[in-house]
């Protein structure tokens, strides 16, 4: 198997230094009364970044198509309706329209890599003109966005790539952000006379919209994540405020800082409890955490933090955010992937299935049984029903002699079809053992099977045809377990095993890209991948810390761990397999398996 199947190339890990995560946007206030059309030229659709790659190719990018997506996703969030090319759903004749015009822009990669990252830097230059029903200008304004990043090449074999997705979608964000709040400003702003606005509002509303009075243009919402993930603060364990602010307003925010106060049993462990906020552009989002570590030893008490983010060159603050927290002195295990987290309650996935198999001893007694498959197959059952939002009637579980082969084809083709429709994600966790033929095929071992009988094997080949059928959206194999040759002849040549099923679009996340024992860690009671898949989802994987863990992120972090352990740990060699390898653009790369459960601040009195 090619070695660069063997590495995933996350966003996150392996792309943006100090990675933020994909931009979201930020509040942009309450729509506007006014029916707007938007108008985006050829040049902005069909833009395209070039570069030259680290093998000498020309590399092009289509950032248009990015562009225009969050274009008539900011106008929509503006105005309360948009009348768009192609779109079909507006009645209501245009009193307004909103055109851009590209001025230029640039993409260039410094050449001399810094601790193996690229420089980059992308600047887009526009003029925004808001043009009345009559004709008339209202607001003609210039939009410049300007971002920088350290790129690492993607790690394919050879490495030439460089991974550009959050690059793109962030530039994409705060320049469709400044197009629509400038707009804004058309109708609602100083820029624009009384009358003017007036002339543009809908005939059934003869007043211009009056906008609140905003203290700041400062928004952020404050979030606390426990160790362990229960929502109890107890004794020993490491706790994080993270506060995402964004800058709401037309102008770059430059002195902002957030600060924590309240109960002095809980503010006292944090080593600051102020922290200035690098300088935040229009429509910006930035994140920073206030983190401590409890100790062992602490009074069970209710208690209160008090969030505020304040704008000290404008002497003006965001309304405070308070959040009520419960203390107890119980410390947490060493290790507590055992301890099912608190289940998140507003993220639910009802048409997400999982079939979980998990095989630890088997009827033929020459094969040697797997001493956590069983419990891992329960675990990850339990884990995508608290953390992956997937409802309990949406989960099958087969364990040892309920594995037979029949049980397996029950779920896959009786149990499955009926719930299948556009939106249905399934997921098959298969804990146990594989075997391969000469030819690589994979043949997977129900409880039945046996070396000697291969018809009670199940070749991998029948369960992707019925991933296939299921038309879903999307379809994930985790496979944790041995594999080993179905005939050992030394005789016989033998292929390595074939993961890549011709023409499936099943992606695959296996314990190890060859011939491999599947190491069973003894001291945490589980397969080596599982127990790095379990520590993912309920929260180290989130790499961006936005609080989601995605398959992308997920499978980042399990390979990195798995690669680790096996070496550092056990003295062996283990190298998780992803086919095919993730790339930003596939759909399944953002695919969210699990939200943390968080305390949420609400606003302060």
């Amino acid at each position: 198997m090619n070695r660069s199947r063997l590495i995933l190339s996350t966003l996150c890990l392996f792309s943006i230094a100090g990675c933020t995560g994909r931009s979201a946007f930020p509040p942009m206030g309450d729509p506007l009364p006014v029916v707007i059309k938007l108008d985006i030229p050829a040049a902005i659709k069909e833009l395209r970044l070039e570069y030259t790659d680290a093998c000498g190719h020309l590399t092009r990018i289509p950032l248009g198509a990015r562009l225009e997506e969050a274009l008539v996703e900011a106008a929509d969030k503006t105005f309360t309706s948009v009348s768009y090319e192609g779109r079909a759903n507006v009645t209501a004749r245009p009193e307004a329209t909103v055109r851009l015009d590209l001025e230029n822009s640039s993409f260039t990669l410094k050449q001399s890599p810094v601790r193996g990252r690229i420089p980059a830097n992308l600047q887009l230059n526009a003029i925004a003109r808001v043009i009345d029903k009559n004709g008339n200008t209202l607001r003609e304004s210039a939009v410049a966005t300007v971002r920088q990043d350290s790129l690492s090449p993607e790690p394919t074999e050879p490495y030439c790539h460089y991974s550009v997705d959050s690059l793109i979608q962030n530039t994409a964000v705060e320049f469709a952000t400044k197009v629509s709040m400038d707009a804004r400003q058309a109708f609602s702003g100083a820029t624009a006379t009384a009358q003017t606005a007036a002339a543009v509002i809908p005939a059934h509303n003869a007043q211009a919209p009056a906008m609140p009075a905003a203290v700041s243009a400062l928004h952020f919402k404050a979030m606390v994540f426990d160790e362990n993930g229960n929502l109890l603060l107890e004794g020993g364990e490491s706790i994080r405020i993270r506060v995402d602010v964004a800058n709401a307003g037309l102008a770059p925010i430059q002195q902002a800082r957030v600060s924590l106060s309240g109960s002095p049993a809980l503010t006292a462990h944090f080593s600051s409890a102020s922290i200035p906020l690098p300088t935040l552009q229009p429509g910006e989002t930035k994140s920073i955490e206030f983190v401590a570590t409890l100790p062992p030893s602490i009074q069970p008490q209710k208690a209160e933090l008090r969030v505020t983010v304040e704008d000290i060159a404008a002497h003006t603050a965001a309304p405070a955010q308070a959040l009520t927290v419960m203390m107890q002195a119980t410390g947490i295990r060493i290790d507590d992937v055992d301890q099912i987290p608190v289940a998140t309650t507003e993220f639910r996935q009802p048409h997400t299935y999982l079939l979980s198999i998990g095989i630890g001893s088997y009827r033929d007694q020459l094969l040697l049984p797997r001493k956590f498959a069983s419990l891992d197959a329960e675990m990850v059952a339990n884990y995508f029903q608290a953390l992956g939002g997937v409802p309990s009637a949406n989960v099958r579980l087969l364990q040892d002699w309920n594995a037979l082969r029949q049980d397996i084809d029950d779920a896959l083709l009786n149990w499955l079809p009926p719930h299948m429709n556009k939106d249905a994600v399934v997921i098959v966790y298969f804990a146990g053992q594989a075997m391969t033929t000469s030819t690589g095929e994979i043949l997977l071992v129900p409880y039945e099977g046996s070396p000697t009988a291969t018809s009670r094997l199940y070749p991998l080949k029948d369960l992707e045809a019925a991933l296939a059928r299921l038309k879903a959206r999307q379809t994930i194999l985790l496979f944790d377990g041995a594999v080993s040759r179905l005939h050992s002849d030394p005789k016989i040549k033998h292929l390595p095993p074939r993961w890549d099923s011709a023409g499936s679009s099943t992606i695959h996340l296996i314990s190890s890209d060859n011939l491999s024992k599947g190491i069973e860690d003894d001291k945490h009671r589980h397969g080596l991948m599982t127990y790095y898949l379990l520590r993912a989802l309920r929260g180290e994987g989130d790499v961006n810390r936005d609080g989601s863990v995605t398959l992308a992120e997920a499978a980042g972090y399990v390979s990195q761990k798995v690669t680790w352990a096996s070496k550092s740990q056990f003295n062996s060699q283990q190298h998780p397999l992803i086919y095919p390898p993730l790339k930003p653009t596939d759909p399944g790369f953002a695919l969210v398996l699990s939200k943390l459960a968080a305390i949420r601040s609400e606003q302060a009195p």
